[in-house]
This record gives structure tokens, sequence and C-alpha cells, in this order.
């Protein structure tokens, strides 16, 4: 593997890494996840069996990843944040993985600290998901929500920065206009 492993952290057989990957301390990847290149798993990361995780994802400090939980290209997870994978749970009543709910985080969105994603929802690419807050809905591309539960209060750019009114970024200029309620940047 051309992968840096912290000597503290358990990458369990089968487990797939890729190149330029960076897992620090006490780290645990079970055997059937799927890391993509040139990611960064903080201290204390759990990366659950069958989890597919795209290239250049950033999973900071406290974060568990648990079965049912897909992470396409450079999502950013902020520390201590958490998903879920089961809407009912009882420890006297185990469901088995074949119950758990889906979710799918697409390319370039932000999960912020501490903010929880209830399983069985897909936050859009370049979304940004407030620190604290707690989704319980699909998530558009490219909204701001915050919150509990977290409901949409803007909209962000592609690199990141909220929208003004106009919905320009006064960070990169990217002008955006809605369209049939989806986000579109404007061209020419």
């Amino acid at each position: 593997m051309d992968a840096f492993i912290h000597e503290t952290s358990c990458v369990d057989e089968g487990a797939r890494i890729g190149a330029g990957t960076r897992i620090w301390h006490f780290c645990h990847v079970h055997g059937s996840a799927v890391i993509g290149e040139n990611c960064s798993l903080g201290q204390n990361v759990n990366v659950g069996d069958h989890v597919r995780i795209g290239n250049g994802v950033k999973l900071q400090n406290n974060v568990s990843v648990y079965q049912g939980v897909e992470l396409e290209d450079c999502v950013f997870c902020g520390p201590s944040m958490v998903f879920t994978n089961d809407l009912t749970p009882r420890a006297r009543y185990p469901k088995g993985a074949g119950n758990y709910k889906k979710t799918l985080v697409r390319h370039d969105a932000t999960l912020g600290a501490n903010c929880t994603i209830v399983c069985g929802h897909t936050v859009g690419a370049f979304a940004t998901v407030a620190a604290g807050a707690v989704v319980t809905k699909d998530v558009p591309d490219h909204a701001l929500v915050a919150g509990v539960p977290a409901r949409q209060i803007g909209w962000v750019c592609e690199c990141g920065q909220v929208l003004d009114k106009d919905l320009v970024c006064p960070d990169c200029g990217r002008r955006y206009q809605i369209v049939d309620s989806i986000l579109c940047e404007r061209r020419g």
C-alpha cells in the first residue's frame, strides 16, 4: 500500500486503501471497506464494513462511518459528526445489516462539526450542513441547511462560500440562478 497508516491504527485484512491516503492515530478500518486515494482519516475514525469512500475525502477526528453510508469524492466530515444506519435500533432486537438504511453524501459536500445525518437520506453535491444540524430529509445540491431538524437557510457556491441574496459568490464571483427549484451556475 502506498498509504500512511499510523502504528496505533488497525486496518483489517481485505480493506482497500488508496494511494496517498493518511490514516492517523487510533483508527479502525474494517475488512470490506474501500477508501479512495488522497483521503485523510483523523484520530479515532471508524470505517465500517462495506463502506465506500471516494477520493480526496477528509474525515476529521471522532467520525464513525457505518455500513450503509457512501461518501463520494471530496466530502468533508467535520469533527465528531455522526452517521446513523438504523431508524429503530434496539440492543435486544438487532435487525442485521440487510435492514440498514442507505445514506449517500454526494461529491464536495461539507458536513459540519457535531452534525447528525439520519440514515436513509442523500446530501447533495456541494451542499453544506451546518455544525450541530440534524438532517432528517434529503438535502439538495448546493443547499445550506442548519438547525434541528435541519432546514434550508441559503445556497452555497461550488467553492464553499454562502451565496448572497442575488445568488452571487462574494469570494470567487460565480453567478447562479434557480431553474425548476435547482440551483444552476449562470454561463456567460
